[in-house]
């Protein structure tokens, strides 16, 4: 049974005569008239109440979930952002079902589930209709609280969302790596949002705006156009290899968001872009990072080299690319010697074709009169990349890479 403290029938009392005579929301109307009060749901619609009667008749068990309702949205969350107040209506599917619906789900022994990225975002509803939410990895969806690491302050995602299980560092936070064995139990609403927007900057602002049709999308050409210093070559970089680019960096096993970029307004690029919950608006600065160092590469010119492998040789050398490009090294088993990747069988490989100088049957990758040029070309360009890689996950021109300025910046600081 939903209980309806005082302080919500005085509120609900004072709406009426302080601001204006009726309440419209989630299926609750409430109306002041001559000599009373008339409520309405989808399954009650009262005579005439008078003062006395009103404050009984919220208590009852059919009206009391719409009033609580309407408390905590229109009155204990008034001040939330719109694209906050957005995300957590729709953790508790209020975009698709009634209040009685969603209250049997929130009280249930699951409550209402969301996923967003890899975290799983669970809401419950205590006895007075205040909502409170947990929030962990998706992987630790079933494992006991008690066994988790528990933190209560928001600002403790940062540092979570900064390494993976392994001790690495994340440039990207919303590559598919968060690490597990954290739990944030319990919070309240402006908590629960300002965790999530550690572990995913802008996630939510993007998503509302993008449901909006009010997410302003910067594509390729503006991106690079306005790249200066070391990026200003990334302009360069031709439209074909934009789509490896695309193909390389913006897809689920990368990365979490969905990407709406393309190469122009009207040029959209071939490649997936996943099918992340949240969008991405614009080419990430990991991606201009990378992109800066491709343009380099794509400056050279092809070669023919003469390698001796044999067939099976040929299919390893294929089945090594692949599995470092999709991140299965680590599930290659010692054992799995069928598999091209495996670590015997890539040893055994370079002890065969790699000579003492660690090139691929002997073959120079330059010729001879070349080399200690492209030596020293190589060296400079190698040292301004690491000078980079330092940079962390910083835009490089000063503008706002993950979210629009103009909009989410405003509503962040009012409470995002």
């Amino acid at each position: 049974m939903i209980k309806v403290p005082g302080t919500v029938s005085k509120a609900l009392i004072a709406h009426l005569v302080n601001v204006k005579d009726q309440i419209n929301f989630d299926g609750l109307c409430v109306t002041a008239v001559d000599g009373g009060y008339r409520i309405e749901t989808p399954s009650v619609e009262t005579p005439t109440l008078t003062h006395t009667d009103l404050l009984n008749y919220v208590t009852t068990e059919e009206v009391a979930p719409y009033v609580t309702n309407w408390y905590y949205w229109e009155s204990t969350l008034s001040e939330l952002g719109r694209h906050r107040r957005a995300f957590l209506r729709r953790a508790e599917g209020a975009h698709k079902n009634d209040v009685p619906t969603r209250y049997r789900a929130l009280r249930s022994d699951d409550g209402c589930l969301t996923e967003w990225g890899e975290i799983q975002v669970t809401a419950i509803l205590d006895n007075r209709g205040h909502r409170h939410y947990d929030i962990r990895h998706q992987d630790d969806a079933k494992v006991a609280p008690e066994t988790l690491e528990t933190h209560t302050d928001p600002r403790d995602a940062r540092e979570i969302s900064t390494y993976d299980d392994r001790g690495r560092y994340r440039p990207l936070q919303t590559a598919p790596s968060l690490q597990t064995g954290w739990v944030f139990p319990n919070l309240d609403a402006r908590d629960a949002v300002e965790t999530i927007n550690f572990l995913y900057p802008a996630s939510i602002p993007n998503w509302n705006l993008e449901r909006n049709g009010e997410l302003d999308i910067t594509h390729w050409r503006e991106t690079v156009e306005r790249q200066t210093g070391i990026y200003g070559v990334v302009e360069e970089l031709p439209r074909s290899a934009v789509e490896w680019v695309a193909e390389a960096c913006c897809v689920d096993s990368q990365c979490l968001k969905r990407r709406e970029w393309q190469y122009t307004d009207d040029d959209q690029l071939e490649a997936d872009g996943g099918t992340g919950t949240f969008p991405c608006r614009e080419p990430c600065s990991l991606v201009i990072a990378a992109s800066r160092r491709w343009t380099k590469l794509e400056e050279e010119n092809e070669r023919t080299y003469e390698f001796d492998l044999t067939p099976s040789e040929k299919d390893q050398l294929e089945a090594i690319i692949d599995a470092v490009a999709d991140g299965r090294t680590d599930e290659i088993r010692e054992a799995d010697v069928y598999e091209g990747a495996n670590q015997y069988r890539t040893r055994f490989l370079r002890a065969k074709r790699i000579d003492d100088e660690g090139r691929l049957s002997g073959t120079p990758t330059e010729p001879l009169a070349e080399s200690s040029t492209n030596d020293e070309q190589q060296t400079v360009m190698d040292d301004a990349d690491n000078d980079v890689a330092t940079s962390g996950n910083e835009p490089h021109d000063g503008a706002d890479h993950s979210s629009q300025s103009a909009e989410a910046n405003g509503e962040a600081s009012k409470d995002e």
